[in-house]
């Protein structure tokens, strides 16, 4: 069993957890269920786990990709201790759960890690990393809080607007033949 203190006022570390389960029970583990159940958050023994910020890894996934260079890309991991750590991180089999700062939901607390999890260490991010989920600029990530375009409404909205238009026009008319011939 390991513990471990989580600073909640601290950003910019990433820890990387060892998942001792086969690959069928990984998804049940890491998932909050409807219910409120979160085995992860029991075997962390945290107090305030924010499951939108766990990202389990399996390694396999990674391809021809070591799991220290998604650490590097992905997290922007860097310094000496990570550096000293690649041989093992990049022996690691199965599954990961990478936990950065966010995933503490800001709370300082006590951790008591028990299997199936085993931490492996503790990172920091790169000096100068630069902050991750910046904006989406995809078309297809827009929302209904993005402004719409300079000009009024998107075209998709123009285009049903137009439609709904003629057929209210075509009702009236439709309306207008059967009252005249009556």
């Amino acid at each position: 069993m390991t513990r471990m203190h989580i600073n909640g006022s601290v950003d910019g570390e990433v820890r990387l957890f060892h998942l001792d389960l086969p690959a069928e029970a990984v998804e049940r583990f890491t998932t909050q269920a409807g219910t409120g159940e979160f085995p992860m958050q029991y075997a962390l023994g945290a107090r305030k786990l924010r499951p939108s910020r766990i990202d389990v890894v399996s390694i396999r996934d990674l391809g021809e990709m070591s799991l220290s260079s998604y650490l590097a890309e992905a997290y922007q991991v860097g310094g000496e201790d990570f550096r000293q750590m690649k041989p093992r991180i990049d022996a690691l089999k199965g599954h990961v759960v990478v936990l950065p700062s966010p995933a503490f939901d800001h709370t300082s607390q006590d951790l008591t890690i028990s299997a199936p999890l085993r931490w492996i260490g503790t990172f920091k991010e790169a000096e100068g990393a630069s902050p991750r989920g910046g904006k989406l600029r995809s078309a297809g990530a827009r929302g209904s809080m993005d402004r719409p375009a300079p000009g009024g409404t998107e075209p998709r909205n123009r285009a049903l607007t137009f439609a709904l238009l003629g057929l209210g026009i075509l009702v009236v008319l439709v309306l207008a033949i059967v009252f005249r011939a009556a």
